[in-house]
């Protein structure tokens, strides 16, 4: 009988389709995936480390097992990955004797050889070497288990330091993926039934800077929209994360003539103060992103903007804060997450002054200011939809309500319908909205008979 693993992720989609690839090389070694904790021989458990509650996730999700083994005297092999086992190494094992292996963000492809070897070893086994000079993109059979949309990496590791992220540290340097590599992926989803491709990477829009030339004044990130749009059966087109620093005018004008570049452009601004954007060592001012927003909204009408934000930053006074609120009510977001400062180890900004440090009840409160900002800029545009009809990409059964299908518009807001699974996911069409509900739109399929 086949073992059988369980893999739970905590963070980005980078770190999902991780997970992903993680799950196709253990189906090449012969496991059988299982949702269920007493029937998993292996968990796997994929971590985050850029914000402080994955962490604070991982270490209860360990108790959890710790727990199901005590009551049922069954306790599989727990493997920990990601961003917290690249960062914390042995120290996984200080904390939690119920880990077996800590692997590092570049060995994730050793995962079956791990697990082989770990059921013959008498200690936990560590693997976070760091070759970031190898390659790690083609690590075999992805297990896609999304049956419309796919992702796929084009850049791994961070060139670019800000001072409270860990990413450089745990993913390493910029790697770029060769073009007719991804190219050869996106045709492999398109003949798979995806319609909708997700390109995936730190700086999502900086691909290639570097690297490749520029042609006829396109940067290499937009000649690999321009390419991926021309794939037969890919309907949608999104990315993430990018960088303010990365949207020239070549990628603000591929909104204006590839239609299938969803409107919808996630942007991190992480601050609308100057003072607080040079502590972060964010290279952009709040006015040169200000007016980045107004370009790409001139260029793409109807176009949805959401940001993310951190709101405490070791140094932010009130009068900083209040520049960051200020620009949120000026730009209305779409959306918005807004994130508490944690501290992250090695990072600069963890070193930063005790003296400069915002309270823990000051972050909440000013956490709570910006999301009510937020909320009431944003929700009245659901309103507005009501009575109207949308595109949507049907995505199969809602995650809220399994009687329900949900699907995305294009510019990325979630509608729940009624409707037949196995006739409407991966499916576009028309739905007519009949009222909305906390940044969820309901409707009516207007299907053709």
């Amino acid at each position: 009988m086949a073992k059988k693993y369980l893999i739970e992720t905590y963070g980005c989609q980078m770190n999902v389709h991780d997970s992903e690839r993680m799950a196709g090389l253990l189906e090449q070694a012969g496991f059988e995936a299982t949702d269920a904790d007493d029937d998993a021989d292996l968990v796997v458990i994929n971590t985050c480390s850029v914000r402080e509650r994955a962490e604070e996730q991982l270490y209860t999700r360990l108790g959890h097992i710790k727990g199901l083994a005590g009551r049922t005297g069954r306790a599989p092999m727990v493997a920990v990955t990601g961003c917290v086992a690249q960062q914390e190494g042995a120290q996984v094992l200080a904390k939690s004797k119920l880990v077996d292996i800590v692997i590092g963000t570049q060995r994730v492809k050793m995962l079956p050889v791990l697990v082989a070897q770990a059921d013959a070893a008498t200690q936990p086994l560590v693997d976070v070497a760091t070759p970031y000079d190898e390659p790690t993109f083609p690590l075999g059979l992805t297990r896609r288990d999304d049956p419309v949309k796919g992702f796929v990496t084009i850049v791994e590791g961070c060139n670019d330091y800000c001072s409270y992220c860990v990413v450089p540290y745990t993913r390493g340097h910029e790697r770029m993926r060769a073009k007719a590599e991804i190219i050869r992926e996106v045709e492999e989803l398109a003949a798979a039934g995806r319609r909708e491709v997700q390109l995936l990477g730190q700086i999502v829009n900086l691909y290639g800077r570097h690297e490749f030339p520029a042609v006829d004044g396109k940067s290499p990130f937009v000649q690999l929209l321009e390419a991926v749009h021309e794939v037969p059966g890919i309907q949608r087109i999104r990315f993430t994360s990018p960088h303010p620093i990365g949207y020239k005018k070549d990628l603000i004008e591929a909104f204006t003539y590839l239609p299938k570049l969803a409107e919808h452009v996630h942007l991190p601004v992480q601050s609308g103060s100057d003072a607080i954007l040079k502590r972060m060592h964010r290279p952009y001012t709040s006015g040169k992103f200000t007016e980045l927003i107004e370009r790409i909204r001139d260029a793409r009408p109807g176009i949805a903007v959401t940001t993310d934000v951190i709101v405490g930053f070791p140094g932010e006074t009130e009068e900083n804060y209040l520049e960051t609120r200020e620009m949120f009510e000026r730009l209305a977001f779409d959306n918005a997450f807004v994130f508490r400062y944690s501290k992250r180890r090695g990072t600069p900004a963890a070193e930063m002054d005790e003296a400069i440090q915002v309270s823990e009840r000051e972050k909440e409160r000013r956490n709570q200011d910006l999301l009510s900002v937020v909320n009431r800029l944003a929700l009245p545009r659901y309103e507005e939809l009501v009575g109207s009809e949308v595109e949507i990409l049907c995505e199969g059964p809602s995650k809220t309500n399994a009687e329900r299908l949900s699907g995305r518009t294009r510019t990325n807001r979630i509608v729940v319908f009624e409707g037949n699974p196995e006739r409407h996911t991966g499916e576009i069409f028309k739905v007519n909205i009949t009222h909305n509900a906390n940044f969820t739109l309901f409707g009516d399929p207007v299907l053709a008979t």
